[in-house]
């Protein structure tokens, strides 16, 4: 992890503010939805990439039935039922 030497104050609805270039050098736009998480004693901000419910896969992925599927294992899922 790198540290970028910026520090920001929380408001007192519990937000903080992410510097602008801070925000162009990761890709990160307006709307654009972050995971959040905790790993040991840090907090995590991620932008957020649908992945593949199965392999994890970011490429490809579309919504099936409120899930997220690659085309590789929509097509696996397919021949395994035609083989059922």
């Amino acid at each position: 992890m790198k540290a970028v030497g910026m520090v920001r104050k929380i408001d007192d609805l519990g937000r903080v503010v992410l510097p602008a270039e801070l925000r162009r050098v990761m890709g990160i736009g307006e709307k654009d939805p972050l995971e959040i998480y905790t790993e040991a004693d840090k907090i995590i901000l991620k932008k957020y990439e649908p992945a593949c419910v199965f392999c994890g896969s970011t490429v490809g992925v579309q919504i099936y039935r409120g899930k997220m599927v690659c085309k590789e294992c929509a097509e696996a899922v397919f021949e395994n039922m035609k083989a059922v």
